[in-house]
């Protein structure tokens, strides 16, 4: 691990302009992913700013009669909260089927967000990486890429998104706010809070220098259905292969994906079509896939349909 100095932000506005004043600098809340990545030095902060003291950890009803959550809000705190599992179920199942008891209580809102991938070559820095370092290469592109994205991949990178609470707030068209340097407010929709890789795939989110995020805002409950369906190697502690989170109801049907792409994946023109067959075709429309990954077309086709099964049963 490198050297780095360390500060506690007094509100949110300063640690926003300590980042901007700092080459560098990261904020620090949980750290369940910041400390893994800087322990194998893909992460090497010069300046690490403490936002655990910012008051930004409650669930609030808005005006909207919707939800607000708190930037710094605990993974197992949202999930278990009632009126989340109440109204918003597809995302506190989602909560659930991530990381282990013990990360959930730690891993806040924000962080869950800003997860970086888990592309073993992103890990490895032995390996060229465009995420970690542009311009190197890809090496999962002719490597391991069992577990790697098939839709919105480029030649630059095939890395995926790997958390499955931005698949649930993708359902149900979050909005991401923050706070700049200067003390201005931004509200950025969850459809465009993550990028697709492109030429710059180390550009992974619509955040600016600086910016830090303060919340989430979640619409008024859409009732229906809730379903998450995470496909995973293992039981537990493991990331998606293929996810699905499905709300079904009156209103309509939406999905969102997991585990298929460098962000949640939603295809809405996808969602006004009937049965799993059509949907997937839709969704995965333009993929392109490996000899180890093609398997997550059918493997996405059958996870809707099991979604579709569960709703209707």
């Amino acid at each position: 691990m490198k050297p780095f100095t360390y500060q506690r932000a007094a509100d949110p506005v300063s640690a926003a302009r300590a980042a901007a004043e700092h080459p560098g600098a990261r904020f620090i809340a949980g750290g369940t992913n910041l400390l893994d990545l800087m322990k194998v030095q893909v992460e090497t902060p010069t300046h690490l700013i403490d936002v655990n003291h910012l008051g930004l950890d409650r669930i609030e009803k808005t005006d909207q009669g919707g939800l607000r959550i708190g930037a710094l809000v605990r993974n197992t705190d949202l999930a278990a909260d009632k009126r989340v599992r109440r109204d918003y179920a597809v995302l506190s199942r989602a909560l659930v089927a991530g990381a282990s008891g013990q990360l959930r209580n730690k891993a806040t809102t924000a962080g869950n967000l800003l997860q970086r991938t888990r592309c073993p070559y992103f890990y490895d820095i032995s390996k060229p990486c465009n995420k970690r370092k542009p311009g190197s290469g890809c090496a999962a592109l002719t490597g391991v890429n069992r577990g790697l994205a098939i839709i919105g991949v480029s030649d630059q990178c095939i890395a995926t998104n790997p958390s499955d609470m931005a698949v649930a707030m993708r359902v149900l068209d979050a909005v991401v706010e923050t706070v700049s340097p200067d003390g201005a407010t931004r509200a950025i929709p969850i459809a465009d809070f993550h990028r697709l890789p492109g030429n710059t795939p180390h550009i992974e989110t619509a955040l600016k220098l600086g910016e830090l995020i303060t919340g989430v805002t979640l619409p008024a409950p859409l009732g229906g259905t809730h379903v998450y369906r995470k496909v995973r190697d293992r039981a537990s502690y493991a990331f998606a292969l293929v996810s699905v989170a499905a709300v079904v109801g009156p209103q309509g049907q939406r999905f969102a994906f997991g585990g298929v792409a460098h962000k949640p994946w939603r295809v809405e023109a996808a969602e006004r079509l009937q049965g799993a067959e059509a949907v997937a075709a839709s969704v995965t429309l333009g993929a392109k896939t490996t000899e180890q990954n093609a398997f997550k077309l059918p493997l996405l086709r059958q996870t809707l349909g099991a979604v579709l099964a569960e709703v209707k049963a």
